[in-house]
């Protein structure tokens, strides 16, 4: 598969932006579940369905456009004014609360109230001609209509009414042109607009969450950003891994060209994973098909890192982001206790990338051209129960459902040199490796 138009017409995203496009995504998905879980966006959505209600923009409508002229309440307390205003219910309290209604009341209930009766008597009598005086007053004409009516019974009860705290309130209430401003719901609106208007509300709702989907279904179980400086303080051991703890995984083979450092060529720095093949002489142990170990003059030295002690897994996700220089070759794979299963997540073999699987059935993989291997790619693995894909910068190259492991495998790198080529020193470096579970 030749990558090169796929990469020059945008196809496979550059790496550095899918890194980018891919921190933004994840920050964006923790901001998400952040917000989600938030008191604030709680109060958010209650509000929503408060404040965008028929009832809350009918209630709102009425508050804002009623005139105070149109209310109970103005009916009342103009009812009252007007009463209490009246000259006539003004002379009535007037002769209500006068000492000669009194003086008139206490006379009239003695037996001398007879003698008014009498014109001799009242004008032979100063006094009598006083209270006759009274009683043909319009005062306590006024006096005799009012008292004990209708009217002076709804005047009491009116004014019995308008002093009330409640009606004080609800009167002051509608007689405010700005009364909207003054009620709990103007406040629950307010408090809506200024939530609406919270960055994280924001977010939160123009948001997709739909595009979380596949990193949430993911949950990372190992992650190496090589923050280490020693081989010891990681979770990666140097040499292959076999089954048997008797068989010796520190070793090289006589078919190569390399010897296997025993950790020494493997370094990180600035958080970059180094694995170097350089051009010098070593002797060391080495597997001979025939002969079994030897001692073995090499002229090139590089390493083997696999995690078959720390980690393993069956199915998920598998990436790391790496780059190489070299004619020689450099590898990141999936491997077992035995020599099959072996999966090539990456495998630069000095010309090309191949990318594939191999089991005791069959061997399959694509051939990838156009890239340029020492530029950095993110390599990923998606393995599941049916099928196995390959891809590179989230661009897949590759898929087959033949032969897939049925066990857990472990993470490793190393770079060799074939009896076939030349020799040639290198370097696969390593920024950061990524595993998920499905």
């Amino acid at each position: 598969m030749n990558l090169f138009w796929k990469k020059l017409f945008g196809e496979i995203t550059p790496t550095a932006k899918l890194e980018k496009d891919e921190a933004e995504l994840k920050e964006a998905m923790h901001r998400y579940a952040e917000v989600e879980k938030s008191v604030e966006l709680v109060e958010y959505k209650k509000l929503f369905h408060i404040v965008k209600s028929a009832k809350f923009q009918e209630n709102k409508k009425i508050l804002q456009n009623r005139k105070y002229k149109d209310t109970e309440e103005y009916r009342i307390n103009n009812k009252f004014k007007k009463l209490q205003n009246s000259p006539a219910i003004k002379t009535y309290y007037e002769v209500l609360e006068s000492e000669a209604l009194k003086h008139y009341l206490k006379f009239k209930s003695s037996p001398d109230f007879e003698l008014l009766g009498n014109k001799d008597k009242v004008k032979a009598s100063e006094a009598l001609q006083k209270l006759k005086h009274f009683e043909k007053s319009k005062g306590f004409k006024t006096y005799s209509r009012f008292h004990d009516s209708y009217v002076i019974t709804e005047y009491e009860q009116l004014k019995a009414k308008v002093a009330t705290p409640e009606f004080i309130k609800a009167n002051e209430f509608w007689a405010n042109e700005k009364r909207w401003h003054s009620t709990p719901e103007f406040a629950q609106q307010e408090r809506f607009y200024e939530l609406a208007k919270n960055p994280d509300i924001v977010f939160f709702e123009k948001e997709k969450p739909e595009r979380f989907e596949k990193y949430r279904a993911l949950k990372q179980s190992f992650q190496d950003e090589f923050s280490w400086n020693t081989l010891d303080k990681s979770r990666w051991n140097f040499g292959f891994h076999y089954k048997s703890e008797e068989l010796i995984g520190d070793h090289s083979f006589a078919n190569e060209k390399q010897a296997n450092n025993s950790g020494k060529n493997i370094s990180v720095v600035d958080g970059i994973l180094k694995l170097e093949t350089k051009q010098e002489k070593a002797t060391v142990r080495a597997w001979h098909p025939k002969k079994g170990f030897v001692q073995q003059e090499f002229d090139y030295t590089s390493d083997v890192l696999q995690t078959a002690d720390s980690f393993r897994q069956k199915e998920g996700v598998f990436r790391a982001k790496l780059r190489c220089t070299g004619n020689l070759h450099h590898t990141f794979w999936l491997g077992s206790d035995t020599k099959l299963p072996h999966i090539n997540i990456f495998h630069f073999d000095g010309k090309q990338i191949t990318l594939g699987n191999a089991n005791k059935d069959l061997v399959d993989g694509v051939q990838i051209k156009g890239l340029n291997p020492s530029q950095y790619f993110i390599y990923t693995l998606v393995w599941t129960e049916k099928q196995l894909i390959w891809m590179i910068n989230n661009y897949e190259v590759y898929r087959t459902t033949s032969n897939i492991p049925s066990e857990q495998l472990y993470l490793a790198f190393n770079s060799f040199i074939s009896g076939k080529q030349h020799g040639d020193t290198g370097n696969l470096e390593v920024d950061w490796v990524r595993v998920y579970t499905n």
